[in-house]
């Protein structure tokens, strides 16, 4: 087994405090928001120590687990930064965020977010980009931006739109409605919901899981199939056809194909 590392993204923070924490084990990387005492609010520092870390993940990584430290995944934007900035800034600001989001939407392997207590403003925006969210029942969810005269900046009016549909996005941020972990899986948000502590080792669980799929089917799906969303069907279609063609024309795909064909591979059951 591959010897577990452990490091620290440094960030440029006045505390010195490291904003993101690296733990490698074997083929998953767990990435950790550490900014507790500030409800791990999001900075542009934790961005761009969070965009560091995303850079330096060793190869033999295969999936990464986005979590957080304290009682709350994220309580949303800094608002600190946001009174002595320019229109010109805030575009800036929120592409910096742009960046890194993509990184981790469209990166190289699968992310899984561990979400608990707050998932709020920019908090739930990073959520978004993951590809699968495992929510604790101490998780709620909410777009406060109107009760703060701002509006999303982060991505969310696009990704969490693509989830749950611009009215409920709306409705969100027009009223500062938020919604509890049950409800949240109801409405898309989420795919999984656990009790309180558990979400980690669900997270590990299906981050095991997933490493061990084929690589190249991994990335055809977190690459084509949000393309597919966006095209007419006949577009969508032919994407579809050219990205099957070439994941099956992987030796590991056909590998997997024969060991099945020759019943050494297990058939798929029912989930528990």
């Amino acid at each position: 087994m591959q010897e577990a590392q452990t490091t620290l993204a440094h960030d440029t923070a006045p505390d010195h405090q490291p904003l993101v924490l690296q733990d490698v084990q074997g083929a998953v990387a767990t990435l950790t928001l550490n900014r507790p005492s500030k409800r791990n609010a999001i900075s542009l520092a934790m961005v761009g120590a969070l965009e560091q870390t995303i850079g330096q993940l060793p190869d033999s990584v295969k999936v990464v687990i986005l979590a957080a430290r304290g009682e709350n995944f994220s309580a949303g934007l800094d608002l600190a930064e946001i009174p002595d900035m320019s229109a010109a800034e805030g575009v800036h600001h929120s592409h910096a965020w742009y960046r890194v989001f993509e990184q981790l939407q469209f990166g190289r392997v699968p992310v899984i977010s561990v979400l608990q207590g707050a998932v709020v403003g920019g908090g739930l925006e990073l959520a978004a980009c993951a590809h699968v969210r495992v929510a604790e029942e101490s998780a709620y969810f909410g777009l406060p931006e109107g009760t703060r005269g701002i509006f999303l900046g982060g991505g969310g009016s696009v990704r969490v739109t693509k989830l749950i549909g611009f009215s409920r996005v709306t409705e969100m941020m027009l009223t500062g409605r938020t919604y509890n972990a049950h409800e949240a899986f109801q409405i898309g948000l989420t795919h999984y919901t656990v009790a309180a502590g558990a979400g980690l080792a669900k997270a590990q669980e299906l981050a095991l899981r997933i490493a061990g799929n084929a690589p190249m089917s991994n990335y055809a799906i977190m690459r084509t199939l949000p393309l597919i969303a966006e095209q007419p069907m006949s577009h969508g279609l032919m994407t579809e056809s050219l990205i099957a063609a070439i994941t099956q024309s992987e030796p590991e795909a056909k590998e997997r194909v024969q060991a099945f064909l020759a019943k050494r591979a297990a058939k798929v059951q029912r989930s528990s």
